[in-house]
């Protein structure tokens, strides 16, 4: 009889153990971490190439037991395909792995550096628990365990960011490394365009967490573990860790691995839409296939000429991010990157239910850094919004529109006084402001005030200041003195409209008197019958900081204004 040729006989043992191996990842089966044994021999699932999945083998080598509270890592040493050369890749995280038929959890750990590729497994059992309920924010710090001078991660996960400056990676690359993403150029101009079969996904197909599509996108990428029905577990590790949560997903064709001395990575592309993450813990994302999540829409011009759309995932902590990286993208890509500017933006948030937008309008100058500040304008109050000041409000879209000089204009407020020391009630006052900008600049603005009747005598105080200044005032009384809680969206909106304009000072009259808070409104000079009741009742104590009695405004045009002055005057009897 003749020797069966080794690599039909090659051959054949794949074909069984293909055959095999379907069988068993239909199945539910896991395996407990107790029957778990160094030396046994498993098999993972991920992509290498295009989106074929494809097996490596694991090599159990022990169970780390608590490595955090009630938590286990399984250490195995994975091998096959390209990962002699690679190692542990990003975009792993999340690969499926089986002992015996049965699953025992996902790649999520490796060693920055190591020569072999040695792996953290999450047990399937915690992902199970750690996703199955709850709710609210739990944010987590990143896991590791440490070996000596070595450090088990988790493994960093690759976000792809495409329609971006380098400039924009550079400058916000910092903040997402901290987040636990490894931010990089996208290529292959992949973005999920249509919605595709769910069943199209197995374990250890590759996903692409979408957080931001439309002329600039922004995707994270990781590996299914496990499909149950429409549920959907991946990546072994946490996103941010923010509990609950709503992020659409799509099916990702790698393109190309890159292997490196430090952590090696698939480049990928996202394809086709398939549902959406709604559960971001400690342990492992989970989610539900065919579901869609609403993206929020937004649009930015610059100087009227540039128009950018996009769509954000409305994600309280990504939503910010990605707006002002998107707002710092579009205005970097237009204009110049350094020298003096003044920039201005006007737009607006606006909301579902008929409420009344948010409004912005504001002008930033400087000689540095004033892209990343003008960013900033839109996500701050965008930020207050999602953090849960606004309870219940719905947001309908974002439109930003930037103007852009090439020049510095600002005014620094120098000196300021009234025409009278000594004044009585019903008086008419004068007040001068002297302001000085660029090569030698010089103006004087004028604003009346009248001192109103039936005022009792004593010390006015007089600050005439920028508006970061006031605004800064303002929010610290605000928060100090617990007026902001059971605020209605209505009040809370009024309350972010009321942010003063860079481009004017503000003369902000005031006594030094206790003062209360209706709604947004502040009440100064309330009589001892109304202001008892109110202070008994308040949830925490008024601020020692003056009572407003009068806010006047003096327009200063294109130019932003700096700095304060303050003086006093006496109410004569």
């Amino acid at each position: 009889m003749k020797a069966v040729h080794p690599y039909l006989t090659r051959f054949l043992q794949l074909l069984l153990f293909g055959i095999a191996s379907m069988q068993l990842y239909g199945q539910a089966g896991l395996l407990a971490l107790t029957d778990l044994k160094a030396g046994q021999k498993g098999v993972g699932r991920t992509v290498f190439a295009g989106t074929a999945v494809t097996d490596f083998d694991v090599e159990i080598l022990g169970v780390m037991e608590n490595t955090g509270p009630k938590q286990s890592l399984i250490l195995g040493r994975l091998s096959g395909g390209p990962l002699a050369s690679t190692g542990v890749m990003q975009g792993m995280s999340g690969s499926p792995v089986w002992v015996n038929g049965k699953l025992i959890g996902a790649v999520a750990f490796a060693f920055p550096f190591a020569k072999e590729a040695i792996a953290g497994i999450r047990p399937i059992a915690e992902i199970l628990a750690s996703t199955a309920g709850g709710s609210g924010t739990v944010r987590a710090a990143k896991g590791g365990v440490r070996f000596g001078d070595a450090q088990l991660e988790e493994i960093s996960t690759p976000a792809s960011f495409a329609g971006f400056t380098q400039r924009t990676l550079d400058e916000f690359g910092p903040q997402l490394r901290e987040w636990g993403f490894s931010p990089r150029q996208a290529l292959g101009g992949g973005r999920p365009r249509t919605t595709g079969d769910p069943r199209q996904l197995e374990p250890g197909s590759m996903i692409s967490v979408q957080l931001m599509t439309g002329d600039m996108t922004a995707g994270a990428d990781g590996t299914v573990t496990w499909i149950d029905g429409k549920k959907i577990y991946a990546f072994g590790h946490r996103f941010l860790s923010v509990g609950d949560t709503e992020l659409p997903f799509a099916r990702a064709e790698v393109l190309a691995l890159l292997p490196s001395l430090t952590t090696s990575f698939k480049i990928s592309a996202a394809r086709e839409w398939m549902g959406s993450i709604t559960s971001d813990r400690n342990t492992a994302v989970a989610g539900e296939l065919g579901r869609q999540a609403k993206l929020l829409p937004v649009r930015i011009s610059v100087n009227g000429r540039h128009q950018y759309a996009v769509n954000v995932a409305p994600h309280r902590f990504l939503a910010p991010l990605m707006l002002q990286m998107a707002a710092f993208s579009a205005l970097d890509a237009t204009e110049r990157s350094f020298g003096s500017a003044t920039i201005g933006v006007k737009g607006q948030i606006a909301f579902e239910d008929g409420l009344p937008p948010v409004r912005l309008a504001n002008q930033y100058t400087g000689d540095f850094s004033v892209l990343g500040v003008a960013s900033l304008s839109a996500a701050t109050p965008l930020a207050t919004i999602l953090e849960g000041v606004l309870p219940g409000l719905r947001l309908k879209s974002i439109d930003l529109a930037f103007t852009v000089t090439e020049e510095r204009r600002q005014l620094r407020i120098e000196n300021a006084w009234p025409d009278r020391r000594k004044i009585a009630p019903g008086d008419a006052l004068e007040l001068t402001v002297a302001l000085s900008g660029e090569n030698g600049r010089e103006e004087r603005k004028k604003v009346r005030y009248t001192v109103p009747t039936g005022a009792k005598p004593g010390t006015l105080y007089f600050t005439v200041a920028d508006a970061p200044t006031l605004n800064a005032f303002e929010m610290r009384n605000l928060f100090s003195g617990g007026t902001l809680a059971g605020k209605t969206p209505a009040e809370m909106i009024s309350l972010l409209n009321r942010q003063r304009s860079n481009g004017k000072v503000y003369v902000r009259v005031w006594r030094a008197e206790p003062s209360y808070a209706a709604g947004p409104v502040e009440l100064p000079n309330l009589p001892p019958s109304v202001a008892l009741p109110m202070a008994k009742s308040a949830s925490a104590p008024p601020a020692a900081t003056g009572s407003l009695v009068a806010e006047l405004e003096i327009d200063c045009g294109a130019f932003v204004v700096v700095g304060s002055k303050s003086f006093e005057l006496e109410i004569q009897p």
